[in-house]
């Protein structure tokens, strides 16, 4: 499932997940599944058509990334792997942020990030040109929206019907073949 919010440049993107032994050197080798939201350069393409034709749009490189992950086989709501990416450079993550706050409350501590986009810039190191003003306000009062997407996409992953396994991941391998697997959109 994929939710987008676009702005006029920069925009959101939340997403179930699911991981299979993301981190074994960590220690992190069961399964990891929950939701991601990543703050997204935006594109609005030129119309291919007459004026009443489909828009192209481009959902661009990250420019920071907030994972709500627990254990697979743990109960709802532990967010035992839950972070935030401060560094995103070209399409690769920085090293894993881990925010008490945000393992306690990750639904308030995504509010106030959205909702303070001047603090959630200096401590992430994006530029302010990045985000324009009407982007930075728009993510601001559309914040609720968003963090609702984000409580829905995990309900439905702690109810089983998102963040799992493709169905046919390792199908035909022997037992213990498969040692990587990355399902979402994100």
């Amino acid at each position: 499932m994929l939710y987008a919010f676009a702005f006029e440049q920069v925009g959101a993107v939340v997403s179930d997940l699911y991981f299979l032994n993301p981190h074994p050197q960590h220690g992190q080798e069961a399964p990891e599944h929950g939701a991601r939201l990543e703050l997204r350069v935006f594109e609005s393409g030129e119309l291919p058509g007459s004026i009443y034709s489909a828009r192209p749009i481009t959902i661009g490189r990250p420019l920071w990334r907030v994972d709500l992950l627990q254990d697979a086989s743990a109960a709802p709501n532990t967010f035992d792997r839950t972070h935030h990416h401060r560094d995103i450079v070209g399409w690769e993550p920085g090293p894993r942020t881990f925010v008490e706050e945000l393992s306690h409350d990750p639904l308030g501590w995504l509010t106030g990030r959205l909702t303070d986009v001047s603090s959630l810039l200096k401590e992430t190191g994006i530029a302010p040109r990045d985000i324009p003003a009407a982007d930075a306000e728009g993510l601001r009062a559309a914040a609720p929206e968003i963090v609702d997407a984000v409580r829905r996409v995990l309900e439905r992953v702690w109810a089983g019907e998102l963040g799992r396994p493709e169905a046919d991941a390792g199908a035909g391998a022997g037992a213990g073949a498969v040692t990587s697997v990355r399902a979402g959109w994100l």
